[in-house]
């Protein structure tokens, strides 16, 4: 809103400082620095609202130390990270940006089922909340939202650099030839980026079209499961890092910090040309959005740090992993989900490893057994004689480094 109201301004008046807001940085550190601000400003408020309504965490008994002393700790703190996320985005983006667009629906809706299973499990008394099948199946209903509106609008568009022979030629005539000059026209592509690989591209049609150059046309469904899988994926390994003080809501905001920087030289054709990647139109806006979402996540983490003052329950981390989640399909690095999201990754393959292998054994020797003290993984660690506050604090180091390791797939290929 504010972006709409100083570009009318200059356009109209010439106000001063309004041009400003046609910069994609300061506005990104605006809406940054909006989001900590009210997420520690605003955030102890709405803890003392949960409290008062009584939102504690209910605690089940696992045999983990400093377990008891939790239990009370509000939780659907989650709320925090939403308004946090969404105010500064409202009044800073370009509201008609589809990307933005799609990662607004993408936070309400996941935050709305986020709550409704927080709700279940603190006022019915349901301790396992919301229904799998009904988490799947909203999952999957925003899957299906995003993946359509990300093949079908016509505003999701990349471009590709000419071949090398046009190019040479092109500079030969002008040396000092704009970047641009040097992209082809804008397409529609579902054309994504695979990491480590030399002509590291793959269209999402090619998995089907080897069969027949005829199921082209159907390429869609292949693009929309994908996007379902990624997006359930990806939100159930942040619910499930959610366990101990401070550890979802700072891997995911070392994971979005990353996506940022993609989304930046995605949008820009200056460095999509200087590092040889696919430029995408417009996605450069979310860059907004995940300023917002950061600043969100670090304000949180002033309250949810150890001890935590609040939890931010499923309301936040299954809202966090949708939109993890989607900018990566948004400036096509979802292939580079494992390493990027590496610590939901292992969280998640320690829960379906430990409960498999219990299953096999139990029917093969009549005895469950485990590979792991407990899972998911964090909480091996815990059973190990770790405090939590060092279990966090290793993970982010490990976070930090495939941060680093997924920004030099770049370069390396």
């Amino acid at each position: 809103m504010l972006y709409y109201l100083f570009e009318y301004l200059e356009k109209q008046f010439q106000f001063p400082g309004a041009s400003l807001f046609g910069f994609l940085t300061f506005r990104a550190a605006l809406a940054m620095i909006f989001a900590l601000l009210f997420s520690t400003i605003y955030g102890k408020k709405i803890i003392s609202f949960l409290s008062r309504k009584q939102m504690g965490e209910t605690i089940r008994d696992l045999g983990l130390d400093g377990q008891k002393e939790k239990a009370g700790t509000p939780t659907m703190g989650g709320i925090i990270i939403i308004l946090a996320t969404l105010i500064p985005v409202l009044l800073l983006a370009k509201l008609s940006n589809i990307y933005i667009i799609l990662l607004i629906v993408t936070t309400i809706w996941m935050g709305i089922i986020g709550f409704i299973d927080d709700y279940l499990k603190k006022f019915k008394n349901d301790k396992d909340g919301l229904k799998g099948r009904f988490k799947i199946l909203g999952q999957v209903g925003l899957g299906i939202i995003v993946g359509s509106t990300l093949f079908f609008h016509q505003d999701v568009t990349m471009k590709e650099k000419l071949p090398i022979e046009q190019q040479r030629a092109l500079l030969v005539e002008n040396p000092d030839i704009a970047p641009s000059k040097l992209f082809a026209a804008e397409m529609k592509s579902t054309k994504t980026t695979i990491p480590f690989v030399k002509g590291n591209e793959i269209e999402y049609a090619k998995l089907i079209t080897w069969i027949s150059p005829d199921l082209e046309k159907y390429s869609w469904i292949i693009f929309i499961l994908v996007t379902i899988f990624i997006i359930a994926a990806v939100s159930n390994g942040a619910n499930l890092t959610d366990g101990i003080d401070g550890l979802a809501a700072g891997t995911s905001a070392i994971i979005v910090l990353t996506l940022g920087i993609f989304a930046w030289v995605s949008g820009n054709i200056i460095f999509s040309e200087y590092l040889n990647i696919m430029y995408i139109p417009r996605v450069e806006e979310i860059t907004i959005y995940i300023a917002a979402f950061v600043g969100a996540l670090i304000g949180f983490l002033w309250y949810n740090t150890y001890p935590a003052q609040v939890f931010m329950g499923d309301t936040g981390s299954l809202t966090i992993g949708g939109i993890i989640a989607v900018i990566a399909i948004a400036v096509r690095k979802e292939w580079l989900i494992p390493v990027l999201c590496g610590i939901f990754l292992a969280e998640n393959l320690s829960v379906v490893m430990q409960v498999s292998w219990f299953k096999y054994t139990k029917k093969k020797y009549g005895e469950g057994r485990r590979i792991f003290k407990m899972s998911p993984l964090h909480h091996h660690y815990q059973k190990s004689g770790y405090h939590e506050s060092k279990i966090v604090t290793r993970f982010w180091i490990v976070g930090i480094l495939l941060a680093i390791l997924s920004i030099v797939t770049l370069k390396i290929r």
